[in-house]
């Protein structure tokens, strides 16, 4: 269980720890920072209710210091640090005008959305989507690898990663142009990318016609499905996952590379395929773990092998472009601590994100796979074939001849995609 103790019971000092780093060159201080860092992890103590560790690297007079935050996963996402850094840069400020901090206020604490999330897990429409949850799960479809995970021998000590990235030039049309071309957001983009990338690879290797993919996907988790519900400065892990079958269709592969309709075609089916889940997919969770009656419908059922996780748009430090506070240099030498022990959830998992460089953005993938169930050869593949479906994307949105409205754009009639794209032909040649 987790308890949110009264205010107060915390105390920052004990929390925080001074490192003097004035006069040390760059590799001294690396070595530095990596060894406090790996102590502060290693402090972290959530049966304790030690959530927070904070290392202040003091570089002394005139020379900007570091701060180090390590915090457990269970008080904080991505999404939180939007408001961390903020609020603590708007404190230090406050502070060295000799004023005392005043953050603004929290609209839903932690604690409240907790209640809001189990009472809607009771409520007759969130009930009403158990059904839909079963189908998708019905058929997990073809392997990935060469067998099921093994909770007893698939590990994170037994994980493997790789780090693909996308050039400024091939990162920027997926986050313009092709939404924008599609009324989609760049999530539909990447997804569709990896039900073409899977579904290519599937076909290559002969593994039949089923075209479709069932994903994990992750979200931020911030759904406010309901009235009253403010979480734009509530921090906490609100992360959700849920099971999502993108099936791009029957395809012709000698023309889903070039940009032209087929893949036009995917996309749209692929993003009516997510549009259809009601608050994001957020359901799921909901009546898989706090509704015990449908918990016992979905449970048994086959699990995704993939992850995927698309954790947005951050900005990344560039040498020259330092910020009283934004990201250090080096802070690549600070790693996330999981148990060796703990059983992978899936075979492979995908987390991307968009960095913006002083060039430009630039995609990052982590890939991260069971060495005894996938080699790294094949990850590299479908990393490939991946970024190949993207760029096929981005030469599909640059077509004016495309049609791109699907149903969810046109929620006040009642179309479908044939009436839909045979009105969009005739209206170009008119």
């Amino acid at each position: 269980e987790l308890e949110i103790r009264e205010r107060g019971a915390v105390r920052a000092a004990d929390c925080v720890e001074r490192v003097d780093v004035s006069g040390l060159e760059a590799d001294a201080l690396r070595a530095v920072i990596e060894e406090r860092s790996a102590a502060a992890r290693a402090r972290l103590d959530p049966d304790g209710g030690v959530m927070v560790q904070a290392v202040w690297f003091d570089g002394g007079p005139g020379r900007p210091g570091r701060l180090l935050l390590a915090l457990h996963h269970l008080v904080v996402d991505g999404v939180s640090w939007h408001i961390l850094v903020p609020d603590l840069a708007a404190a230090w400020q406050a502070v060295a005008a000799g004023k005392t901090p005043d953050p603004q206020p929290v609209g839903t604490s932690l604690r409240r959305w907790a209640e809001v999330l189990a009472g809607s897990a009771n409520e007759p429409d969130r009930r009403a989507e158990t059904e839909k949850w079963v189908g998708r799960l019905r058929n997990a479809g073809p392997r990935l690898g060469s067998r099921p995970l093994d909770p007893a021998r698939d590990t994170v000590a037994t994980a493997r990663t790789l780090s693909l990235t996308l050039p400024p030039d091939e990162t920027a049309p997926l986050l313009t142009t092709v939404p924008a071309a599609f009324n989609a957001g760049v999530n539909d983009v990447l997804l569709t990318a990896l039900a073409l990338a899977v579904a290519y690879r599937r076909h290559r290797s002969g593994g039949g016609s089923d075209h479709a993919v069932l994903v994990n996907v992750e979200g931020h988790g911030r759904e406010e499905f309901t009235s009253g519900v403010d979480l734009s400065r509530t921090v906490g892990w609100f992360t959700s996952i849920h099971p999502l079958r993108l099936d791009p269709g029957r395809l012709d592969w000698s023309r889903v590379w070039d940009g032209g309709p087929a893949v036009a075609d995917a996309f749209k089916r692929v993003k009516e395929q997510v549009r259809e889940l009601p608050d994001n997919g957020l359901g799921f969770g909901l009546l898989r773990h706090l509704n015990p009656d449908t918990a016992r419908e979905l449970a048994g059922r086959p699990d995704p092998e993939i992850a995927f996780n698309y954790l947005g748009r951050l900005a990344a430090h560039d040498a020259d472009g330092a910020v009283d506070w934004g990201t250090a240099d080096g802070a690549d030498v600070i790693t996330a601590d999981a148990d060796p022990l703990m059983p992978l959830a899936h075979v492979l998992e995908i987390n991307a994100v968009t960095q913006d460089h002083r060039d430009g953005p630039r995609l990052v993938a982590n890939w991260s796979w069971s060495e005894e169930i996938l080699s790294e050869t094949d990850v590299r593949e479908l990393g490939r074939l991946w970024f190949r479906a993207l760029k096929s994307l981005s030469i599909c949105a640059e077509n004016s001849e495309i049609n791109s409205r699907t149903p969810s754009d046109l929620p006040l009639v009642s179309l479908s995609q044939a009436e839909i794209d045979l009105l969009e032909s005739d209206w170009r040649m008119s």
